[in-house]
């Protein structure tokens, strides 16, 4: 019987000292399809956070907006993928919040979600980032240009609050561990689950075995139930009746929740409900802190009309993979699980899909049959230098290895590093190499896209080479492209999956 677990998320130490550096259109019929266009691309991100973005220029005034400088993108792009970073907090803000949480919390990184939208808008990734996650936190700035120095080794969610940390304190946390760009972020407390539930009159979901957990006050049957305000928010607080009563195991729930929420706010039943809508609207936007970036009725807008084009069926919520953390005996927090939590990075960052999208397929089917047709050359005919572009450190030595005693291609050379780094690996070759880069391609698992014709270079003895350059989606020696996206073992589910907590 494993040893139990003591309570996560407890508040760190004081830190010591720190130190100084520097109008709504009239028609009906507008304004019906104005707040339809809300309702549909409301995102909600629940645990004690949530978010909706609409176009409705009278609730611009509900939204509170924050200054985290640079940290967060000046304006929003609508032909670029993007990077939502989703905050819940533990603080009782609201009325009748006064049970829940820490009392006296600052307001730390409770939830933690990390949106990721597609450049072509066929698909999304909602990654959640566990509290108990053990990071280092980097300097970053606070009130009146105060410097509040970084913290090594703790936990994720004293990236927010402690110290007076803000938002933007916790977006660089975000890229400091995962590499990722986080271009605004969105943040909420226990408020957001409850009213939103209320506006869509409630949400369904389903439990493998009856609950009676008298720290959250859930207590439900076995079985599918309708839950809203109070009774929805300490379901999705509820951890000590799931799984191994850990925050791990309340986070898929709050991932089924999410995705249950998410099919009610784009039902018919909601959206032919003026009257919910304009509920959803309202609690939506005042549920919401966000950057001010976002923070106007026109970005807003923009936002949501790109959220629209993601199909449910490919929005995947998934966790940053993690084990135990080693260094310590009663095991109270957890570290990343590698080369696991790289590859889901490294997919986030390379604008990869982990569900299959027809529209990707047909292209890519397509660039295959034009490039791999052919005859290939055997393996120790086929001549290439090998450049890192963005790989982590050492993979061109490791492939470089790989291609020569296990693939057989001994005419291969370690050239180094790129000149720039780039996200997909590439392999360029001439014409008269077409051969060759088939084969490689072969071994490697290359895409038809990924082989790019051009110009043969020369290799350390003068000869005519091809040039294979490990972009950052690269997967490791050995590790075919076109393998299965998402590591075996990576937790992930879709918003159009129905499931029972357990």
């Amino acid at each position: 019987m494993p040893p139990p677990r003591r309570r996560r998320g407890a508040p760190e130490e004081p830190l010591p000292g720190r130190r100084n550096r520097r109008p709504v259109k009239k028609k009906s019929k507008a304004k019906k399809a104005v707040v339809w266009t809300g309702g549909v691309m409301a995102f909600v991100l629940i645990g004690t956070a949530g978010a909706a973005y609409l176009y409705l220029k009278h609730l611009e005034g509900n939204v509170t907006t924050e200054d985290v400088g640079n940290v967060a993108d000046d304006g929003f792009s609508k032909d670029e993928a993007f990077n939502i970073l989703i905050i819940g907090t533990d603080k009782r803000t609201g009325g009748g919040n006064e049970g829940y949480g820490d009392k006296g919390s600052v307001g730390h990184a409770d939830t933690n979600i990390l949106l990721h939208v597609s450049k072509d808008r066929t698909n999304a990734t909602a990654m959640s980032i566990p509290r108990d996650l053990i990071v280092n936190v980097p300097d970053c700035d606070g009130k009146d240009g105060a410097v509040i120095p970084g913290t090594q080794n703790k936990r994720f969610n004293t990236s927010l609050g402690q110290y007076g940390r803000n938002p933007g304190c916790t977006m660089k946390t975000v890229e400091e561990l995962t590499g990722i760009d986080v271009n605004h972020f969105a943040m909420a407390d226990f408020n957001a689950v409850k009213t939103l539930t209320s506006a869509v009159g409630g949400v369904e979901v389903c439990l493998a075995k009856n609950v009676n957990d008298p720290d959250s006050h859930l207590n439900l049957s076995a079985g599918k139930h309708t839950i809203e305000g109070e009774e929805a928010l300490a379901f999705v607080r509820t951890r000590h009746s799931f799984g191994n009563q850990g925050d791990l195991d309340r986070i898929k729930v709050q991932q089924q929740f999410m995705s249950s929420l998410m099919r009610k706010m784009t039902s018919g039943d909601t959206l032919t409900s003026p009257t919910k809508l304009i509920k959803l609207a309202n609690a939506a936007t005042k549920a919401l802190t966000v950057d001010k970036g976002i923070g106007k009725a026109s970005t807003l807008k923009d936002v949501a009309l790109e959220l629209k084009k993601v199909p449910m069926k490919n929005l995947t919520f998934t966790t940053v993979p993690v084990k135990d953390n080693p260094a310590e005996v009663v095991k109270a927090t957890v570290v990343p699980l590698e080369p696991n939590a790289s590859q889901v990075f490294n997919m986030i960052k390379s604008d990869t899909s982990f569900t299959a999208v027809k529209a990707k397929e047909k292209k890519e089917k397509a660039a295959v049959a034009a490039r791999l047709k052919g005859t290939k050359s055997a393996a120790d005919e086929v001549r290439v230098r090998i450049l890192n572009g963005g790989a982590p450190g050492g993979s061109a030595q490791e492939e470089l290895t790989y291609l020569q005693t296990e693939a057989g291609v001994t005419k291969s050379e370690n050239a180094g590093n790129a000149d720039e780094t780039q996200t997909k690996t590439t392999l360029e070759y001439a014409p008269d190499q077409a051969d060759q880069a088939r084969r490689l391609a072969a071994i490697m698992g290359l895409s038809g896209s990924a082989l790019k014709p051009g110009e043969s270079v020369t290799n350390a003895q003068g000869l005519p080479t091809m040039t294979l350059t490990l972009g950052e989606d690269f997967k490791g020696a050995g590790v075919k492209m076109n393998s299965s996206a998402a590591p075996a073992n990576v937790d992930k589910t879709t918003a159009n999956e129905v499931k029972c907590a357990s």
